[in-house]
């Protein structure tokens, strides 16, 4: 299973759908890259592979970035994906 992970502006979590082929996931990786060089807001409508029932539709405008990974249970880290981090604060 191939995840792509949407980071949205003002939003802190990244919005994930998924797709079983990496031909599959490499297209919508490159509708969505290709909408966020247009320009141009439009609406893009993504489901998701694993849960039929999820669907999302997002603003190519409000697209930060964009990240695509082999899901693998044995990734470091909690099993999150790499390439995103987040800081903290240290007391």
């Amino acid at each position: 299973m191939i995840t792509i992970d949407l980071t949205l502006k003002n939003t802190a979590f990244p919005v994930s759908v998924q797709r079983k082929s990496a031909e599959e996931a490499e297209s919508v990786y490159t509708q969505i890259l290709e909408a966020m060089r247009s320009g141009q807001p439009e609406i893009l409508e993504l489901t998701c592979d694993r849960q039929g029932e999820k669907r999302v539709a997002v603003r190519s405008s409000e697209i930060l970035g964009i990240q695509m990974a082999q899901k693998d249970s044995s990734a470091a880290g909690g099993g999150r994906p790499p390439g995103f981090f987040a800081m903290s604060e240290s007391t």
